[in-house]
């Protein structure tokens, strides 16, 4: 008898994409979102209960975050996730900072009307969900917008340096947000930065992605140390 063929669903669809990727996205944003917080120990069989797979996707997934600086995997005791540090946070921006800066000059060179377009677009999103006070989908909109920067430069090896290197920062990130007064603030930037990109002015632009990038990293310094202060004290 002859089969009906019957179009995909989307979850359909969805399925088809490898396995583990679907599990590195998952625990990717778990991590970033402090859903999973730093230090805390990554449970095999609780994961793999939480999302449905083997073992064997799972521990791609974790090998996967673990070259991204998201998890560390200890011999014979499983995988923690990567501890935030002082020291981290420092030489990430260190590294990352002329990036930003080079992305600004670059951009405003090459960007077309379209890419305009789109990232006008994406500032809308992202004002919208800042509006509504949903950190989790301004902050993939407040990503998307700095890697189409960086991807609009035309620089595949710029595009994968500043890659890398974020993936590691991203936490730091998301993180400065979680106080009201900085997320303000951040829109606030983020409104001189559009204006900077549609006025085509390079350095302004690579100037402004630069304090936008240490005033992040000024928050997070800050959220650190008061959770430092707020550790008992060392014991012999």
């Amino acid at each position: 008898m002859e089969q009906t063929l019957v179009p995909p669903t989307d979850l359909e669809t969805i399925a088809r994409r490898p396995l583990h990727d679907e599990v590195v996205t998952r625990l990717r944003d778990a991590i970033i979102e402090d859903r999973l917080a730093p230090g805390e120990r990554l449970f095999e069989r609780v994961l793999c209960l939480r999302y449905g797979v083997s073992r064997t996707p799972l521990r791609e997934a974790l090998k996967v975050l673990a070259q991204e600086g998201l998890v560390n995997l200890l011999p014979n005791r499983g995988a923690v996730v990567t501890p935030l540090t002082l020291a981290g946070l420092d030489q990430a921006i260190e590294v990352m900072l002329p990036l930003e800066r080079l992305v600004g000059t670059l951009v405003v060179v090459r960007i077309t009307a379209d890419g305009l377009a789109e990232i006008r677009g994406l500032h809308h999103d992202m004002c919208g969900f800042h509006a509504r006070a949903d950190l989790p989908p301004y902050f993939r909109a407040n990503q998307a917008i700095h890697q189409r920067l960086v991807e609009l430069c035309g620089n595949p090896i710029l595009t994968a340096t500043y890659e890398g290197l974020n993936t590691r920062i991203r936490r730091f990130r998301y993180r400065a947000n979680l106080s009201q007064e900085r997320w303000d603030r951040a829109v606030a930037e983020h409104n001189l930065i559009l204006e900077a990109l549609m006025a085509r002015d390079g350095l302004r632009l690579g100037r402004l992605l630069g304090e936008h990038l240490v005033n992040k990293a000024d928050a997070v310094r800050a959220s650190l140390h008061l959770e430092d202060a707020d550790l008992p004290p060392v014991r012999d």
